[in-house]
């Protein structure tokens, strides 16, 4: 088939999908390709082909029919990936050919011929824009296209939406309970479910609400900032020559120095250049003891500190002279509060001589909510005593292991943590398996299809739908609606009628302050429809938060929330029952 643009040369069908592929770049993971799907996708295509439906206008509805961790509340995430995956979907030959020895019996050469030609130039996407709060059985992503070709694309992309939306949706309730003030980091690459896991976790904790992650690869693929300092092993490489000595605050006051000068031997190059770059301290690891013995001759300061590790403060002086601008440190490897903190206090006023700030401590371990309180306490006094101005607001980052419920115990307790960093129980999502997605067929051949089940929850909504949010006085969103098609839009300030799609006795009138129409076109496949651009990260981050503002308060708290509305159009209502009696099969007793 040939096609024709206005003012240029005719160009073949297969000529202008690859045009429109070219746009648009191939998924993230190399591993997402035609091949990564359920087996059954396949024979059902073979299926369809040798029925001759192949070919036959399906609709599909991707969605999830419950929200993840006890809540209310889903961020979309993944979108941009399924319309990559979309965009660049064809058979090689090395794909042909496995497939025709794959199949559980001998298929047709034929079949192998029409997927050597497939692409998705017949489909479009409609879909709720990604970083979107989104609810139960509202439509995430709409599918139309030959019935073939979306059964082949459903695995991947209820695979691409599924891990995406649930880790978001997580980081976005640790950002909920942390509140807006604090800094969240994702320490998680470590202990996620392999690269793709590390990599998808980054991406989408950052998207629901995370400032900066420690994956380096993340970074480089998605530009999101990067945060690190070093780890218990650095401060533990550091030794006080033959035997490990502890400088004893009290009686020794300036004594201390010779024995400082022993555990400090392992840096080699002790200069550092001032912050403006005028001049340079050629004995920074100097400056670091006399203002250690500053602080040891303060007895406010020295009041239950005993003593200070000389290796801890070798490594902390060694980092500091690598990253004077970022000197960040973790204070936990022996003693946080009768040694790291006065060791790190040490170099960072050793530092700020030299015209740099210091960023703050980390704490791995032990009573985070107390011994933050403790460590702002010191750098209080530090402030006051020597008049550094600023220098009572240190950062103090927490990790440990940290969870959504720790960090809301910790808020009870009190505490003084500026940022947290969490991995594990993040990017696992520890506390859910899975979302749940479906990818069900609702229309074909512009006949709207039903799947029923003793199970309520499993019952699909029919027909090709149109979705919208609608908002209330105070700007919060009320209810998510339903409609048919081809039925008018909702507008601002009518009166509706909002039904739940199958209990009779849930309906409410809504005048809404303001209609949000949810779904917009991604893919328009050989259409002249035009189709959104997909945002950079960092905008659809924005859009999350933006939204999670949106939606009232008791529908997002952490413990029973309420319940949000999601409803139908009194004519979808009719609809839906009227199908769903006349698909049933009447039973018969006898």
């Amino acid at each position: 088939m040939e096609l024709k643009r206005e003012n240029g040369p005719k160009t073949t069908m297969a000529e202008d999908s690859q045009r429109r592929r070219s746009d648009i770049q191939g998924p993230t993971n190399p591993m997402v390709t035609p091949l990564l799907t359920d087996l059954y996708q396949y024979t059902m295509a073979y299926a369809y082909w040798k029925a001759g439906k192949h070919t036959e206008r399906a609709v599909f509805d991707l969605f999830f029919r419950k929200s993840p961790f006890g809540g209310e509340y889903t961020v979309f995430a993944g979108l941009e990936e399924c319309i990559r995956f979309i965009a660049n979907f064809k058979f090689t030959e090395e794909y042909v050919t496995f497939i025709r020895d794959a199949m559980p019996g001998k298929c047709e050469e034929g079949f192998l011929d029409y997927l050597r030609e497939l692409d998705c130039s017949e489909v479009e996407v409609y879909a709720i824009p990604e970083g979107s709060v989104v609810f139960p059985r509202v439509p995430l992503i709409r599918v139309a296209g030959p019935v073939a070709v979306a059964q082949l694309l459903e695995t991947t992309l209820v695979n691409l939406i599924n891990f995406a939306s649930l880790v978001a949706t997580n980081a976005a309730r640790h950002r909920m309970v942390a509140g807006d003030d604090k800094s969240l980091l994702e320490f998680g690459l470590r202990r996620a479910q392999g690269p793709d896991g590390g990599i998808s976790a980054s991406r989408y904790c950052y998207m629901g609400g995370f400032d900066a992650t420690s994956n380096v690869a993340a970074g480089q693929l998605f530009g999101i900032p990067l945060k690190g300092t070093h780890s218990h092993a650095f401060v533990s490489s550091f030794m006080v020559n033959a035997n490990p000595q502890l400088v004893i605050f009290g009686e020794k006051k300036m004594n201390m120095m010779l024995d400082l000068d022993v555990s400090l031997d392992e840096i080699v190059e002790k200069s550092l250049i001032k912050a403006d770059g005028s001049t340079s301290c050629e004995d920074f690891v100097t400056l670091v003891q006399m203002w250690l013995a500053k602080i040891q001759r303060t007895k406010f300061l020295t009041s239950g500190f005993g003593e200070t590790n000389l290796s801890e403060l070798a490594a902390f002086t060694s980092y500091a002279l690598a990253f004077p601008d970022n000197f960040l440190a973790l204070v936990d490897t022996y003693d946080v509060l009768r040694s790291g903190i006065p060791n790190f206090c040490a170099v960072a006023l050793a530092l700020r001589d030299l015209g740099y700030k210091a960023m703050g401590i980390r704490l791995d371990s032990g009573d985070l909510a107390y011994l933050s309180c403790e460590a702002r306490k010191f750098f209080q006094a530090i402030e006051t005593e020597f008049g550094v101005s600023g220098f009572g607001k240190m950062s103090i980052t927490a990790s440990n292991d940290l969870n959504e419920e720790t960090l809301d115990h910790l808020n009870k307790q009190g505490h003084q943590v500026d940022a947290f960093g969490i991995g594990t129980y993040l990017v696992t999502c520890y506390a859910q398996a899975a979302l749940g997605c479906v990818f069900k067929l609702v229309e074909i051949n512009n006949q709207p299809r039903m799947k029923l089940s003793e199970d309520v929850s499993k019952v699909s909504i029919p027909c090709k739908k149109r979705c919208y949010r609608l908002y209330g006085k105070e700007g919060y969103a009320l209810v998510d609606l339903m409609t048919g098609e081809n039925e008018p839009a909702p507008k601002a300030g009518e009166r509706i009628l909002c039904r739940h799609p199958f209990n009779e006795s849930k309906r409410a009138y809504v005048v809404p302050q303001q209609v949000e129409e949810l779904f917009k076109c991604y893919w328009n496949g050989s259409s002249d429809k035009a189709r959104e651009n997909m945002p950079p990260l960092k905008d659809i981050r924005e859009r999350c938060m933006k939204q999670l503002k949106q939606i009232r308060p008791d529908h997002m708290r952490r413990l029973n929330p309420t319940p949000y509305k999601v409803s139908v159009s009194a004519k979808l209502y009719d609809f839906i029952h009227f199908l769903w009696l006349n698909e049933a099969p009447v039973g018969e007793l006898h």
